[in-house]
């Protein structure tokens, strides 16, 4: 989508001069989080799957879905190695997890590259790995689950934010419109010469 707008907007501009904003890709840093999979290792996420964490999840609910998630079919016992690749816990640890993380729920190590060498050479168990994803995922998400309920408390609030928005999103959209119609020299009720034009025309 984004690059059919760009192509759009591109062409706009070649042909009625500068007027349309080029927009630009907003993708985070860490290329982790750019596409989470599915806790099943499915290539998303997706409801009717049912391979999905919400954001509105009791912690009981996120625990079982961590638990339960995909990691490598290979590695059956703690000894056996580990492979990364494709393995949806330690995908979601790349994205989520901090330094700060290991030294509340996993002081044994000092980082996630550690974690991912031990688990690699073999003597780290998948549900050791599973925990402190789950308790990761906690921190992060207790925030955003808190403020969910709160706002819950107060709907007429959301409204009227819903309602700001859109107000200011209409007076955006109204200030494009109006730059396009002038690049086009369509502005027939604003553009001051053209109606001087047909006046002079249809004397």
């Amino acid at each position: 989508m984004i690059e059919q707008t760009r192509e759009i907007v591109h062409k706009f501009n070649t042909v009625y001069g500068e007027t349309l904003v080029e927009p630009q890709v907003l993708l985070p840093e860490n290329q982790a989080c750019m596409r989470l999979p599915g806790t099943d290792g499915k290539a998303k996420m997706s409801k009717s799957l049912g391979n999905c964490i919400y954001l509105s999840e009791e912690p009981e609910e996120i625990k079982k879905k961590v638990m339960s998630m995909f990691t490598d079919p290979n590695h059956l016992r703690v000894e056996d190695p580990g492979s990364l690749e494709g393995n949806t816990v330690f995908t979601y640890l790349d994205a989520f997890c901090r330094e700060e993380h290991f030294e509340r729920y996993l002081p044994d190590y000092a980082n996630l590259d550690e974690l991912k060498a031990h688990y690699q050479r073999g003597g780290l168990g998948d549900v050791k790995v599973k925990k402190f994803l789950n308790n990761v995922l906690q921190e992060v998400l207790e925030p955003i689950r808190s403020r969910r309920k709160e706002l819950q408390k107060d709907i007429p609030y959301i409204y009227e934010v819903l309602k700001k928005g859109s107000q200011e999103a209409e007076e955006t959209a109204a200030q494009t419109l109006d730059a396009v119609r002038s690049a086009m020299k369509i502005n027939y009720f604003a553009d001051a010469e053209l109606i001087r034009e047909q006046s002079e025309k249809f004397k």
